[in-house]
């Protein structure tokens, strides 16, 4: 089962005031008084992470990216926000974090992994698969992002690949069923190693990565700007091996006026170098966790992402 139409589809979250209220107020009151943002050109399908709203009454959009933690979600409102994409002609996409938000109350990565093996989390697997599955649209589910890179910021990252798959099979497989019409991304950033965490055919229906361009990054890593077909390029080609339609799930770009301009002209426009990209989702939301090197936290947000 495909989330993404196949025709003309480093994280942050929803902001303290949408956890503790309804996902679809958050949107609605956002898209209220938000900046009518437009969709980049192309004819890849498109999607969007957007809590301020901007995409609210954009043409064009046909994937409904939310984020949500397993143990503190209201459930009741996902239906609110399932009747907000399918308003709008959207299927969901959902990554769910095996964590809480609230940050003092957090598991060590020892008892999250731990938890899983005994089946401690499998009724938060079930309550939350159970409430997607009532939904009366398509939805992907895509849990354990960017499980390759150990960078501090997630609890499920940097794992041994053997427990990271064990775990993945076990939240996936617990999840269909109750939702067996669900279908599952597995999400890589995209480095080299992500093919140690494959968690098999079985458990995978489409592959995630994750593409952000930082134009301060590019020129003090690389001395140079790159564009979004150069950062994909590799991360696609690692992802192609599992012939699996690929999304680039988590997208963003920052920079001067010229830097964002070439990656929105390119990020729709990519169909022929890259035949199995079936979709990217737009990050429209500040980064939460600090890049390294001082680059601090980028803001991906389309009305504030150019820089000069």
């Amino acid at each position: 089962m495909t989330l993404i139409p196949t025709t003309p589809t480093v994280s942050a979250r929803l902001s303290s005031a949408c956890r503790a209220f309804s996902l679809a107020a958050c949107l609605a009151g956002s898209a209220a008084t938000a900046q009518v943002a437009a969709v980049p050109p192309g004819d890849i399908p498109f999607g969007v992470y957007d809590p301020p709203g901007n995409f609210s009454a954009a043409n064009g959009v046909t994937i409904e990216h939310l984020f949500l933690p397993w143990e503190d979600v209201a459930l009741g409102s996902l239906n609110e926000a399932a009747d907000y994409a399918a308003a709008r002609g959207r299927v969901l996409l959902v990554t769910l974090e095996p964590w809480t938000w609230v940050r003092s109350d957090r598991n060590t990565p020892e008892t999250l992994r731990a938890g899983i093996q005994s089946g401690r989390f499998d009724a938060n697997v079930r309550a939350v698969c159970g409430a997607l599955a009532g939904l009366d649209l398509p939805v992907t589910l895509r849990w354990g992002h960017e499980m390759e890179v150990d960078n501090g910021q997630f609890i499920w990252a940097g794992w041994n690949p053997d427990d990271y798959i064990a775990a993945f099979q076990r939240v996936t497989t617990t999840c269909r069923e109750v939702a067996p019409e669900i279908a599952v991304m597995w999400s890589p950033l995209g480095e080299e190693g992500m093919e140690a965490y494959w968690p098999g055919d079985a458990h995978v229906d489409l592959v995630g990565l994750t593409v952000f361009g930082l134009q301060s990054a590019d020129r003090l890593w690389h001395g140079r700007d790159r564009g979004f077909a150069e950062i994909l390029g590799p991360r696609y080609a690692r992802a192609v091996q599992f012939n699996r339609p690929v999304v680039v799930a988590e997208l963003g770009y920052s920079g001067s006026a010229e830097y964002v301009a070439a990656w929105e002209a390119e990020v729709r426009q990519m169909g022929e170098t890259f035949p199995n990209l079936v979709g990217v989702v737009l990050f429209n939301f500040p980064e939460v966790y600090p890049w390294p090197d001082g680059l601090g936290l980028p803001d991906w947000r389309v009305f504030h992402r150019v820089t000069d």
